[in-house]
């Protein structure tokens, strides 16, 4: 049986793909959603619909899946203008905001999309909530050195914070080497600007997996039986 959420998650992303175009830079997002993605643009350079495209990984991941599905790839230092970037998100509200970070990549795939002309967001339709925080904790990247010392300032905001474990109990550990803690608040994120600059504030904390204010096009992919459609947010209309 099709999983009803891979079919949508595949949907969205090759529909988006449409918006790469010969000759552009394009950043590859990460996670399960933005493969489908990668697959589908390593499918049209096979097929010789696409030509002359560099992609920029966010993730040591995708680079390795653009890799097999034979995506030429460059690097920020040499295109440092991205044309557009196709990623996915764990959390949309109705105001464009985003939360991401359940990958790990937050910190390279906010880099990317702060580089991109458009950031094309991939989703299912169970990625869209009426205010952030609602179903997934918000990820926050802090360097190794005193990782516990924001413990209890996530706990003053209102989360719920544990260290993101990797396999055999070890702490995960992320591209650039940094720890992440996941905040979870029980009645989801009243002010994400409001928390977001009060961590960025904090010596140690290195980027938190809230992204606002960045315009974001949403996709939201529905199963191959259902009418097909896209949501661009009111942000995006700006």
């Amino acid at each position: 049986m099709i999983d009803p959420r891979a079919a949508a998650k595949r949907d969205a992303a090759v529909r988006a793909v449409d918006a790469v175009q010969p000759g552009m830079v394009v950043g590859l997002g990460t996670g399960s959603t933005a493969a489908f993605a990668i697959e589908e643009i390593g499918r049209r350079v096979a097929a010789r619909a696409l030509h002359d495209i560099v992609g920029i990984p966010t993730s040591n991941a995708s680079h390795r899946l653009a890799l097999e599905c034979g995506v030429p790839l460059t690097t920020l230092e040499r295109h440092p203008k991205v044309d557009v970037t196709i990623d996915g998100a764990d959390e949309v509200d109705p105001a464009g905001r985003v939360l991401k970070g359940g990958g790990g990549a937050l910190l390279r795939e906010k880099i990317v999309a702060t580089r991109s002309a458009r950031w094309i967001l991939v989703i299912d339709p169970a990625k869209l909530v009426a205010y952030l925080g609602a179903r997934y904790p918000l990820p926050v990247e802090v360097v190794t050195f005193g990782w516990e010392g924001h413990l209890d300032a996530l706990r003053s905001l209102g989360a719920e914070p544990v260290l993101r474990l990797g396999g055999a109990e070890h702490p995960f550990v992320t591209d650039e080497g940094h720890y992440l803690i996941d905040a979870r608040f029980p009645n989801g994120i009243v002010d994400p600007d409001a928390v977001h600059h009060a961590l960025r504030e904090r010596p140690g904390v290195v980027e938190t997996g809230l992204f606002l204010g960045m315009s974001p096009e949403i996709v939201v992919g529905r199963q191959a039986d259902r009418t097909r459609q896209s949501r661009t947010s009111p942000d995006s209309e700006r």
